[in-house]
């Protein structure tokens, strides 16, 4: 299956996607020693990518992996690669590993990390979904990787096998303790009473760039929410970097009227004029 994409930039370069190499021996590869950060790209324009480079410092410091080059030089080199690909619209990847390194767990001292980044084409709309609780995995709010985009993305890839086996387009992770963390690829909100909440980092939650954006415009608010709180919901959708999805039904059960909400349906034509 083709990619779609036509040239990357890999380590300072751009060069044609079919010649691009990554080492065998990249810890990237080996262990999933890395870290990624997706980006719309909206009218040739890769959106709030200062949020997304700052959360990718952030994440690299957290792991103790250099970052090679700073926010300027690679929103240069994301500008640089849009431009080579001629695509107005489309999916921004950074990919940041710790580049090669002997067998065993503990990271090279000198290490020399792998940047690599690539254009695709933008996914169709997404719409409305639903959605399914995960039975097989749940989300580790004790651990400081639930608040990094890590490339290891095993537990999201668990979650939607089974909900794909149960017939929904998505799933909800639980945490330890039992509560709503978020879906496997976004941050979960849901409205009731009137409010408009989103679970905190400290239970689970990926640190999203677009559920920032609705907390900083003043109409959400971080609190805990239980399964019984999101089937009882009037609304609930989903958000991450590339939109937002109405979350219709959750186990087979209607949230609120089983349609887009008032809510969501003014945060979904705000998203689209951004």
């Amino acid at each position: 299956m083709s990619s779609g994409m036509n040239v990357v930039w890999l380590n300072g370069r751009l060069l044609p996607a079919e010649e691009a190499r990554i080492d065998p021996a990249d810890r990237g590869f080996t262990l999933g020693d890395g870290l990624f950060e997706t980006i719309r790209v909206s009218g040739g324009t890769a959106r709030h990518l200062d949020r997304h480079l700052a959360r990718l410092g952030g994440s690299a410091a957290l792991l103790g992996l250099p970052l090679p080059r700073g926010a300027a030089a690679l929103a240069d080199a994301a500008e640089a690669l849009i431009a080579a690909e001629g695509r107005a619209e489309g999916v921004l990847r950074v990919t940041l590993t710790r580049g090669t390194g002997a067998r065993g767990v503990l990271p090279p001292a000198d290490a020399v990390p792998t940047l690599l980044m690539t254009l695709a084409p933008a996914p169709p709309p997404g719409g409305p979904v639903e959605a399914v609780i995960a039975r097989t995995t749940r989300r580790n709010e004790h651990s400081p990787l639930s608040r990094v985009k890590s490339l290891n993305y095993l537990d999201s890839i668990l979650a939607r096998q089974e909900a794909a086996t149960r017939g929904a387009g998505e799933a909800l992770l639980l945490n330890s303790a039992g509560r709503l963390a978020e879906s496997s690829v976004a941050n979960l909100f849901i409205v009731r009473g009137g409010r408009l909440l989103t679970p905190p980092v400290a239970e689970g939650a990926l640190p999203g760039i677009r559920r920032a954006l609705i907390l900083e415009w003043g109409d959400a608010e971080e609190a805990p929410v239980s399964v019984d709180e999101l089937l009882g919901a009037e609304e609930a959708f989903l958000t991450n970097s590339l939109g937002l999805r109405p979350l219709l039904r959750v186990d087979g059960q209607a949230i609120g009227a089983g349609t887009v909400g008032a809510v969501t349906a003014a945060l979904l034509k705000g998203i689209a004029t951004e």
